[in-house]
């Protein structure tokens, strides 16, 4: 691994995740996740999260949940997302431990459906592509 290449997870839709070194550059990124590039800070863990800041708005396949500490859903990603380490002042490789971690967060896929007005989220029991 060189210095610009980072470890990262991948997230796509319907399918469990996968470990992955890619360029740590703009252009990288947003290859990786198909458009411009949002990080979100959801975790207490040196984590980012690396979406398509306009993967709703283009109508990607939504992804994977985002839950608050009582499990609500307050967002759901679009798209294929990554799952980075953070640096002292960038984007990093993620730590062994935490390949694990989040690895073992997202491994379940889901799928999402409107019920009575209301997002539900149902987990995949198998990948389904």
């Amino acid at each position: 691994m060189t210095d610009n290449t980072i470890h990262v997870l991948v997230i796509e839709p319907g399918k469990k995740p996968y470990e992955k070194d890619i360029g740590s550059d703009l252009e990288s990124l947003q290859n990786a996740v198909g458009g411009y590039i949002q990080a979100l800070y959801p975790y207490d863990e040196p984590v980012a999260l690396i979406c398509d800041e306009e993967g709703k708005l283009n109508g990607k396949e939504l992804n994977r949940a985002l839950r608050d500490e009582d499990g609500d859903i307050y967002d759901v990603i679009a798209g294929t997302f990554l799952a980075v380490g953070l640096g002292e002042d960038d984007f990093d490789s993620l730590s062994p431990e935490l390949t694990e971690q989040f690895k073992e967060k997202f491994a379940v896929p889901e799928t999402f459906i409107v019920m009575n007005g209301r997002l539900v989220c149902i987990p995949i029991n198998g990948e389904t592509r």
